[in-house]
């Protein structure tokens, strides 16, 4: 019975230990370097989840990338691109991971997500200097329902919160899309929830020669934002004169990207730097140094970034 005891401990403690393991290499433990108000609304303070570059000084005028949680409108959170904000940080960028309202916590509606995302931005290029950060050269990103929160920003008019100085532009410079819901048809993502103002809501809908340069990931299977979808997406904006690089990953549902499937997560990180550096907001080849020893093993990071 002894033996049995002591056997049920040692266990308990090494399933514990797995877990912390997990709770590491998830990205769970990563913290952001400030944490900053951008908006309050109903009694809501909603969050900048900021990470710094290393030596980065409030003198400095860097580039932002800004990133948006996928959920569906409906949930989610800022850590779902810690992971993506830590490694742009220690390539350069100022990241920031923005807390939206959704559904869920705050039994809004669509319209709310990218209210607050046009907010997050305005904050961001008013108070730019504040925090060292180049007004001039946002990026904006986002995964799923964060990805159209993004394109979204870029591309329809309307849907600002009551007051906001409109004057300020929330467009960023560029767009880094992971498996974006971007076509809200009935052919797309979530129509019976958005059918009210689909075409105004759609970015695909309302793509214009202004949108700027566009990278959209995207899976072979996705059924969100099917392929086919992506690629008329492609279609218009090269139709108007404007970048769109569309990567397509074989055999690659929705959400391929999120930190679960290891490979895909560093991936599209790497293919997300490409398409930077070759805008000129990165300098020099993508680097493995935030993963090693911390979020993934090396056979695994050597295997992607070679």
């Amino acid at each position: 019975m002894k033996n049995i005891f002591s056997l049920i401990i040692v266990i308990s403690l090494a399933t514990v230990n797995i877990f912390a393991q997990q709770q590491h290499t998830s990205g769970v433990a990563i913290k952001p370097d400030s944490i900053i108000v951008y908006k309050e609304i109903d009694d809501v303070k909603l969050n900048l989840n900021v990470f710094f570059p290393p030596n980065h000084k409030s003198t400095n005028k860097t580039p932002v990338i800004v990133f948006f949680h996928g959920g569906g409108w409906q949930g989610g959170g800022p850590a779902h691109f810690y992971n993506q904000s830590k490694y742009f940080a220690s390539r350069g960028l100022v990241a920031i991971s923005v807390q939206y309202r959704t559904e869920k916590q705050h039994g809004t509606t669509p319209i709310a997500c990218v209210k607050d995302g046009k907010s997050a931005m305005r904050f961001i290029k008013k108070n730019a200097s504040k925090y060292g950060i180049d007004p001039n050269r946002i990026i904006a990103g986002g995964g799923s329902a964060g990805g159209h929160v993004a394109a979204a920003m870029a591309t329809i008019e309307g849907f600002n919160e009551a007051g906001e100085d409109t004057s300020v532009s929330c467009i960023p410079k560029a767009l880094v899309l992971y498996n974006p819901v971007a076509n809200n048809s009935a052919e797309g993502y979530g129509y019976n929830r958005v059918k009210d103002y689909w075409e105004d809501f759609s970015p695909a809908h309302n793509l214009t020669k202004d949108t700027p340069p566009t990278l959209i990931m995207l899976g072979t299977k996705d059924t969100a934002f099917k392929p086919h979808l992506a690629e008329q997406y492609k279609q218009k904006m090269e139709a108007l004169g404007n970048r769109c690089d569309l990567i397509l990953y074989q055999d690659q549902v929705h959400a391929f990207f999120n930190e679960k499937n290891r490979d895909m997560h560093i991936k599209t990180m790497k293919d997300a730097d490409i398409f930077l550096t070759s805008l000129g907001y990165l300098k020099g080849k993508p680097t493995t140094d935030e993963f090693r020893g911390n979020l993934f093993p090396d056979e695994i990071i050597d295997e992607i970034f070679k």
